[in-house]
């Protein structure tokens, strides 16, 4: 008879599947805005623009890796 597995590998598993699949969505995300990035502050008011650009990316990168850990005990 098979045993079922504990609940903290299945929990290290979520953690690896999800990480694993968004963070090419992150890193397209990421490179897609390379070219704003670059001209963004040459146009008006686009230095503003870019500071946002980059304080969402990296609230996205926060949220990825902060809720993939969200069902794991502090160590």
């Amino acid at each position: 008879m098979i045993s079922p597995l504990p609940a903290r590998p299945l929990l290290a598993l979520q953690r690896v599947l999800l990480v694993a699949l968004l963070a090419p969505v992150v890193l397209i995300a990421a490179t897609a805005a390379i070219p704003a990035f670059a001209l963004l502050p040459f146009l008006p008011g686009g230095t503003d623009r870019a500071v946002k650009l980059i304080t969402a990316h990296a609230a996205y990168a926060r949220t990825l890796l902060s809720s993939s850990r969200s069902g794991c005990p502090a160590s």
